[in-house]
């Protein structure tokens, strides 16, 4: 690789080849012990007990994350946990990621070395391997992640979007509005000009609602275990909350052909939680529409298990209800930015 002196520019990916660049990437990725091929070879061999589930995320810098505010760690975080969740939602449990960077060559080495660092670490943290991937340029300032998940149903069927029955449980496992909290309070707050000073916000009170929003925000965490948990206890319907509570029940609703029927006081303690961080109209507003949860969203025939929390009925018709007023599918939308 082409030497810099301590003094010189940061390296850039211009400064060294795909090969010299691979081979410093790899060190943070490793395939699980019982996987016949790993990283380095033209695909993976991923081992499995059943039928493979399979899904794919991108991330867009300034679309999905800002430098700002967030640091290569948050970018791998979030990665990982919105491809996790959606192997999750099937009831599954996620075994490998492959991992595309395409990036804009001026783009600093050590930010891809600090995102594939991180990216290791978090699978490995969650128990399962980042098998390979694939590397591309882009135009100036253009910068995007995809991700490739990979999971194991482990000989169970797996839990759809459209097996929801009228007299069912709508249930929750997770948090409710807290990343879209955590956005509000990056946006409004005027002192979060760097990933340092969001980092020394959060470390002033750890433990306070603005800093889990914060966190949750940058670096989301998901329920994952639930996902396996509900399919064993016999879910009949189940989704990741990646857009909003209402924007992703109304296509939960309409995949299985019900209505949702929501309660305001089973969501009560999730609205006060955020009232004196974003104010009561938008707190609601957050638990209602927020998205990048990625928590679970699930119907049950009876009482949801242990780690969920009942938030409504299914019912018949169509749509999502709050106390019976019909709610339209509001939440994040890719194309229509809200």
């Amino acid at each position: 690789m082409a030497s810099r002196s301590a003094d010189g520019p940061p390296q850039r990916l211009a400064d060294v080849s795909e090969d010299e660049l691979l081979a410093l990437i790899f060190p943070h990725f490793a395939a699980a012990p019982k996987d016949p091929v790993g990283p380095g070879d033209d695909a993976a061999v991923v081992s499995t007990n059943g039928s493979v589930v399979v899904t794919t995320d991108a991330m867009v810098r300034g679309r999905d994350w800002k430098d700002t505010w967030s640091s290569p760690h948050d970018v791998a975080v979030k990665a990982v946990t919105q491809n996790a969740a959606d192997i999750a939602a099937m009831g599954a449990v996620t075994r490998s990621l492959l991992v595309t960077l395409t990036a804009d060559p001026a783009t600093p080495v050590a930010w891809v070395l600090g995102f594939a660092q991180s990216l290791g670490e978090q699978a490995k943290t969650l128990g399962f391997s980042v098998a390979g991937g694939d590397l591309s340029s882009a135009p100036p300032e253009i910068l995007v992640i995809s991700v490739t998940a990979l999971g194991d149903l482990g000989g169970r069927s797996p839990v759809r979007r459209s097996g929801a029955r009228p007299g069912d449980t709508v249930a929750v496992a997770g948090s409710l509005g807290h990343s879209a909290a955590g956005f509000l309070v990056l946006e409004s707050n005027a002192a979060f000009t760097s990933t340092a000073a969001v980092e020394r916000a959060i470390a002033a009170q750890p433990d306070g609602i603005q800093a889990r929003c914060l966190a949750h925000h940058l670096r989301p965490m998901a329920p994952l275990d639930q996902g396996p948990a509900a399919a064993r206890a016999g879910a009949t319907a189940m989704m990741d909350i990646s857009d909003g509570l209402l924007r992703d029940g109304t296509r939960l609703a309409a995949a299985s052909g019900v209505r949702l029927g929501l309660e305001s006081a089973a969501l009560a303690a999730d609205v006060d939680e955020l009232v004196a961080l974003v104010g009561p109209d938008r707190a609601a507003e957050c638990v209602l529409a927020g998205g990048e949860e990625h928590s679970l969203l699930a119907t049950f025939p009876a009482a949801p298990p242990h780690g969920w929390r009942r938030v409504g009925t299914v019912g018949e018709g169509s749509g999502v209800t709050l106390d019976g007023v019909p709610q339209a599918p509001r939440g994040w939308d890719h194309f229509a930015g809200g």
